[in-house]
């Protein structure tokens, strides 16, 4: 039988609420915001929330993390991922369980903070960039407490393989720690996502922090140009940033770290401790197919975590995060299909 819950990730749970097909640039121009960026919400981006609910927009489960997990549930066999994070006591906490727990198949251990409403992100879309601006809100209010009560942290005993959302490090740096600290200690495998470049420019200390305990470290080019540009280190080919990231100090040295470097349509690079690259062509779409490409990077973390759970060898881990993310950028999302696909190898 299957051991279940082998997966636990922590991050932070949004609710997204997505404008598709803006088609110019004032709402962007008047928030001073990047057509292709993420950014956590100052006080004048507080207003856009109010703005875009005249729009239309369509309300999504998000959350980097959150994201992650349901894309490696769809892949896994029920009852595999658990998803903890801190949300409020609303509505929108609510549609989250609805989407991550009753369709995604996700077990949510969330803890409520009552006083504070549930974190929400806007994503405008032009064409196929995505401008995201984040409220953490509740999502802000996690706490080492929970993660170290005997509810969960029996969770965290049983799991096998810990995934975390580089957003994260703006929340609670201590229950990274937590998890990290215990997978060194009983030779577990823990993880995480860069997720944003300015992660890696303004909380490089955290990160740093965090970094010598991970066998798998995901991110994308755009966040590996920063960190390396942050640490000074006078490289922009992302192939040797990647060795670099890959030849830190590591705390469990039993196995070498990985890693994952993802850059859109061009190859996904990965590199070993062990001085080994390779370059993994993605698969092919039709760019009529694309729908949204916003959770992509998300969708190829959730696969790649999910051929980990399932003990399959790296190359097959690489494709299935790029077959998981070409599903997903054809659905409106970050979303997967309703119909269940299953997975095939390139």
């Amino acid at each position: 039988m299957t051991k279940e819950y082998q997966l636990l990730c922590l991050g932070n749970p949004l609710l997204g609420a997505k404008i598709p097909t803006y088609s110019d640039q004032p709402l962007l121009d008047k928030y001073g915001l990047k057509s292709n960026d993420a950014i956590l919400a100052e006080e004048n981006h507080m207003p856009i929330y109010e703005e875009i609910t005249k729009l239309n927009p369509r309300y999504v489960a998000g959350g980097a993390a959150q994201n992650a997990c349901r894309g490696a549930q769809y892949v896994l066999p029920p009852n595999s991922t658990v998803y903890v994070g801190c949300v409020g006591k609303d509505a929108y906490a609510s549609q989250l369980v609805q989407a991550c727990s009753v369709k995604g198949g996700v077990r949510t251990e969330y803890r409520i903070e009552e006083a504070v409403p549930t974190g929400k992100c806007a994503v405008i879309i032009t064409g196929h960039d995505r401008s995201m601006v984040t409220d953490l809100g509740a999502a802000n209010h996690y706490k080492l407490e929970h993660l170290k009560s005997e509810k969960l942290w029996a969770l965290v005993e049983n799991a096998s393989i810990f995934y975390v959302g580089g957003y994260h490090l703006t929340v609670c740096v201590p229950a990274i720690l937590a998890l990290a600290e215990h997978a060194a200690a009983t030779n577990k495998v823990f993880s995480m996502n860069l997720s944003a470049p300015f992660l890696c420019q303004f909380f490089k200390d955290p990160m740093d922090q965090v970094i010598p305990y991970l066998d798998y470290l995901i991110g994308n080019e755009s966040e590996a140009l920063a960190y390396s540009e942050s640490h000074h280190w006078g490289i922009t080919d992302i192939i040797e940033i990647a060795k670099k990231l890959a030849n830190l100090p590591k705390i469990n040295a039993s196995r070498p770290r990985q890693v994952v470097i993802t850059q859109g349509t061009e190859p996904t690079i990965v590199a070993s401790a062990e001085s080994t690259v390779q370059a993994y062509p993605v698969r092919q779409i039709n760019s009529a197919e694309i729908v949204d490409t916003n959770g992509a990077g998300d969708a190829f973390a959730g696969g790649f975590l999910g051929g980990l759970v399932r003990g399959e060898d790296l190359p097959t881990c690489v494709d299935m995060g790029q077959w998981l993310a070409s599903l997903s950028i054809k659905e409106f999302g970050p979303a997967f299909p309703d119909q269940k696909q299953v997975y095939t190898k390139a």
